[in-house]
C-alpha cells in the first residue's frame, strides 16, 4: 500500500485484513470456549476418579487424614489443575507455532534479522521460563501447602464451633485461622511479585527483539538488500511473535503448582488399600450363618509390645441365633464389626459367612449380607427418608415408617410436621443423640440382610427405653442372625449366648443365668449395673 500499487493488487490483502480483524474476536471466543469446555469436562471426571480412588481407602487408610485436608485436595487441588491445559500445556504449543511462522517470515526478509530475533525469542521462551520456575518452585509449593492448611483449619473450626465457644476458645482459634490466612497471603504476595517480574522481563525481551530487528534492517535497506517498505512488516512480525511467548513464564509457575497439586492427589490415589478383592472371588453361599475361628487382629502401626485388638476369638452365629458381645471399652467389640464389614484385613484365623471364607469373597457382596447400626452413626444433611433409604433405596414410605416404629420413633415421627421430609441437618445435629441412635437402628432393620449387627444400640437411651428397644429387636430378629454389642447387661437374658471380652480375648461365654452363677466378670458387672439402677 505504501508503494501505491493498483487497487486490484491490494484487494486480497484488504479483504484478508478485514476478515482477520472481524474474526479475531470470534476466533478468540471459540478458542476459549473449546479449551475451557474440555478443561471442565476433564475436571468433572477427575473429581469422580479421585472419589472412586478414596473409597477403597476408607476408613483404614484415611484415619490419619484431616477432613479439611481431604476437602482441600478434592476441591482446591483439583481446581488448581483447571488451568493446566489452558495455561500450562497450550502456551508452549502456541509459542512454537507462532515462532516458526515469524522465524520463517524474517528469514525470507534476511537471515540476519531472523538470527537477531531468534536470540531474544529463545530467551523469552526458554531462559525466562526456566529462571521463573526456579524462583517460583518453592513459592508454589508453599502456596499449595498453606492453602491446604487454611482449609483444614477452617473445616475443623466450623465443625467444632460449639465446643470452641463452650470452652471460650473462639478467639484463640480465630487467631490461628488469621495466622494461617496471613501465611497464605504472604505466599500469594510472593507469587504476585514473581508474576510482575516476569511480565516486565517479557516486555523487555519483546522490545529488544523489536529494536534488534529494526536496527539491523536499516543498513540492509541502505545497501539495497531489503526494500524499505518491509521494515515495518519485519518489526511488527517480530513484536507480534512475543505475544505467544509472553504466557510461558506464567505457564511454568502454573506447571509447578499443577505438579504439586497432582502430587497431592496421586499421593492418596496411589496408596494401597487395606482390603482388596481377591483376584478370583468365590461365589457367596446361600447359607447365612457366621463362623469365626481363632480370629486375631492387630491394628496397622501398633507396636509389638501392644496387645492385639482381638486375640483368638471363636464365635458361631447361625440364622435365628442371638449373640451378645459385652466388655469394657477397648475390649475389641467394635473392631469385630469393622472386620465383618471388610474395613480391615485380618491375617490370623478365619471368618466364614455362609461357609465361605470372607477374604475370598467380594467386599460389596459381603456388605450386602450385613445390616449394621454403628455406635456413632453418620446422618447426611438430607431428609429422614433419604437417610433411611441408604440401607434400602427401594423402600416405600410405609416400610420406613414401620422401621421407625420398631425403633421406638413412631410417636416422634407423627409429631413432626414434615414427617419423613424433615431435614436431619449436617451430621444429624438437629436430632438428639438418642434419636440419631434409633435412626441407625431403624436403618439396619430396614435393610433386607440376613445378618443384623447392632453396635451399642441403647447407648443414648434411658433404661426403660433401652429395655423396650431391646425387646423389640429380639422379636424382629426372628429368622435373622443377631449380633448385639453393648455395655449394658439389662435385657441380655433374651440372648442365646453371651461372650464377655476383655483385652481382646473371650474370658467368659454362656447364657445369662449361667454367667451369673459363674460369679466371674459378668456377675460383677451385673451387680454394679443393678446397684447403679437402684440408686437412680
Amino acid at each position: 500500500a505504501a508503494l501505491r500499487p493498483s487497487i486490484a493488487e491490494l484487494q486480497v490483502a484488504i479483504v484478508a485484513v478485514r476478515a482477520f480483524g472481524i474474526a479475531r474476536g470470534g476466533l478468540r471466543y471459540a478458542e476459549r470456549y473449546v479449551s475451557h469446555d474440555t478443561t471442565f469436562r476433564l475436571l468433572a471426571r477427575l473429581r469422580v476418579w479421585f472419589y472412586q480412588a478414596l473409597e477403597p481407602l476408607a476408613p483404614a487408610r484415611l484415619q490419619d487424614q484431616r477432613s479439611g485436608d481431604l476437602l482441600a485436595r478434592i476441591l482446591g487441588d483439583i481446581e488448581t489443575l483447571e488451568g493446566f491445559y489452558v495455561r500450562a500445556a497450550a502456551p508452549p504449543l502456541a509459542a512454537l507455532l507462532a515462532g516458526a511462522a515469524a522465524g520463517w517470515l524474517l528469514w525470507r526478509f534476511a537471515p540476519a534479522l531472523m538470527g537477531a530475533w531468534l536470540v531474544c525469542y529463545l530467551c523469552a521462551c526458554l531462559l525466562l521460563p526456566w529462571g521463573m520456575r526456579r524462583l517460583g518452585r518453592a513459592t508454589g509449593r508453599r502456596l499449595a501447602e498453606r492453602r491446604a492448611t487454611l482449609s483444614a483449619a477452617l473445616v475443623d473450626g466450623i465443625q467444632g464451633l460449639p465446643d470452641l465457644l463452650a470452652f471460650g476458645q473462639g478467639r484463640r482459634w480465630a487467631a490461628q485461622i488469621e495466622g494461617a490466612g496471613q501465611a497464605l497471603a504472604t505466599a500469594q504476595q510472593q507469587m504476585a511479585g514473581l508474576n510482575g517480574l516476569q511480565s516486565g522481563l517479557a516486555l523487555l525481551l519483546a522490545n529488544l527483539g523489536l529494536w534488534s530487528v529494526t536496527l539491523l534492517a536499516i543498513p540492509l535497506v541502505r545497501s539495497g538488500q531489503l526494500d524499505g517498505v518491509y521494515i515495518a512488516a519485519a518489526a511488527l512480525a517480530a513484536l507480534a511473535s512475543f505475544e505467544a511467548a509472553a504466557p510461558l513464564p506464567l505457564a511454568t509457575q502454573h506447571l509447578e503448582a499443577n505438579l504439586r497439586a497432582a502430587g497431592r492427589l496421586f499421593e492418596l490415589a496411589d496408596a494401597r488399600p487395606e482390603v482388596s478383592d481377591p483376584a478370583q472371588p468365590g461365589a457367596l453361599p446361600e447359607a447365612s450363618g457366621l463362623q469365626i475361628r481363632g480370629l486375631s487382629f492387630r491394628y496397622p502401626g501398633a507396636g509389638p509390645a501392644e496387645p492385639p485388638a482381638l486375640d483368638g476369638l471363636d464365635l458361631d452365629l447361625a440364622a435365628g441365633k442371638k449373640v451378645a458381645l459385652v466388655g469394657p471399652s477397648g475390649a475389641g467389640k467394635s473392631t469385630l464389626v469393622g472386620l465383618l464389614a471388610r474395613f480391615w484385613e485380618y491375617e490370623q484365623g478365619e471368618i466364614r459367612l455362609g461357609g465361605g471364607e470372607l477374604r475370598q469373597l467380594p467386599q460389596a457382596t459381603v456388605r450386602q449380607r450385613l445390616a449394621v447400626a454403628p455406635q456413632n452413626p453418620y446422618l447426611f444433611n438430607a431428609s429422614l427418608g433419604d437417610n433411611l433409604r441408604l440401607a434400602y433405596p427401594a423402600a416405600s414410605d410405609a416400610q420406613i415408617e414401620t422401621a421407625l416404629r420398631l425403633a421406638g420413633l413412631g410417636g416422634w415421627l407423627e409429631r413432626l410436621p414434615q414427617g419423613l421430609e424433615t431435614w436431619a441437618g449436617e451430621q444429624g445435629l438437629r436430632l438428639s443423640g438418642g434419636e440419631r441412635q434409633r435412626l441407625a437402628v431403624a436403618r439396619a432393620l430396614l435393610r433386607p440382610a440376613p445378618l443384623l449387627v447392632l453396635d451399642e444400640p441403647t447407648a443414648h437411651l434411658d433404661p426403660p427405653a433401652a429395655a423396650a428397644l431391646l425387646e423389640t429387636l429380639c422379636a424382629q430378629a426372628e429368622g435373622r442372625a443377631l449380633l448385639l454389642i453393648t455395655h449394658r447387661l439389662a435385657g441380655l437374658e433374651r440372648m442365646d449366648e453371651i461372650l464377655v471380652l476383655d483385652g481382646g480375648r473371650v474370658v467368659e461365654r454362656g447364657g445369662h443365668a449361667e454367667l451369673l452363677r459363674g460369679g466371674g466378670l459378668y456377675r460383677r458387672w451385673w451387680e454394679m449395673e443393678a446397684a447403679g439402677t437402684a440408686g437412680r
